[in-house]
């Protein structure tokens, strides 16, 4: 009893001064204004500005884009890599990227879409002239889909991996097609999988900032942006923090929404 005590310990030290603590600060930073005087001013703000839940609008709406077009690339890939024989490589090759730097991606691409950028380059150079792409919705939508795709590959070859054969070859031996195994059989039990990209795509491209900064210009506003802006251009720490409860709330509604909801101990 006691060794699994002092095994506990450490990780219950770890949940409540990394995750509890900086949620119950955040929570507690609500409820007083740029003076320090307690106000549930900040939360009726937010619910009765335009502004605001125009932004959360604009922050649903992109993350939603970016998990759709995500999860439209990332899963013919993960089950294309699922059928390779040095899939172990190819998967490598896939999450490498995630082992760079987010910020030295990011300028990556701005010298790729600037004005004087590779992309730009070509263009002139096969006679379509110069264009803006930086500072673009689309541009914006392409790197933050770029960053998050090994982030949903990964789940969802985690779960067509684990699909045992036998369930594969009984559907071919009942004479199924190939698109009715994978209708009936592949994409139902790859949907744990599925879940678990969107909650990892889906949550953070929230509360996106540095990426609509250098990337969208400023063109795409999201509440990551005013929690930014609000700690650290206005000082108004209580109502950045009112901002990060709401995405937090909202941050639990996806969990729970994309929950895995089968039993425990089930199999395939």
């Amino acid at each position: 009893m006691r060794q699994k005590v002092m095994f506990i310990v450490p990780y219950a030290l770890w949940i409540i001064l990394f995750v509890v603590a900086p949620l119950a600060l955040i929570f507690y930073q609500s409820f007083f204004d740029i003076n320090s005087h307690f106000t549930l001013a900040n939360y009726q703000d937010y619910l009765t500005s335009p502004t605001y839940l125009k932004m959360t609008l604009n922050s649903v709406w992109y993350a939603t884009l970016i998990t759709v077009v995500t999860l439209a690339i990332s899963y013919p890939t993960a089950y294309v890599l699922t059928q390779l024989q040095n899939r172990q490589f190819w998967l490598l090759i896939v999450i490498l990227p995630t082992w760079i730097n987010l910020l030295l991606k990011t300028y990556a691409f701005i010298g790729l879409f600037s004005r004087t950028g590779s992309i730009n380059q070509f263009l002139r150079f096969v006679g379509l002239g110069s264009h803006q792409l930086l500072f673009t919705d689309a541009s914006f939508m392409f790197v933050a889909a770029y960053i998050e795709i090994p982030f949903m590959v990964l789940p969802i070859y985690n779960a067509l991996i684990e699909i045992n054969p036998s369930l594969l070859n009984a559907s071919k031996d009942l004479g199924a097609t190939s698109w009715q195994t994978f209708r009936r059989i592949v994409f139902p039990l790859s949907m744990p999988g599925v879940k678990a990209g969107i909650q990892a795509v889906f949550i953070p491209s929230l509360s996106l900032f540095m990426i609509t900064r250098l990337i969208g210009g400023n063109r795409v506003i999201t509440l990551g942006t005013a929690i930014e802006e609000h700690f650290l251009t206005t000082q108004n720490w209580g109502m950045g923090s009112t901002i990060g409860v709401v995405l937090i709330l909202a941050m639990f509604i996806v969990m729970f929404v994309t929950g895995d909801t089968r039993e425990k101990g089930g199999r395939y």
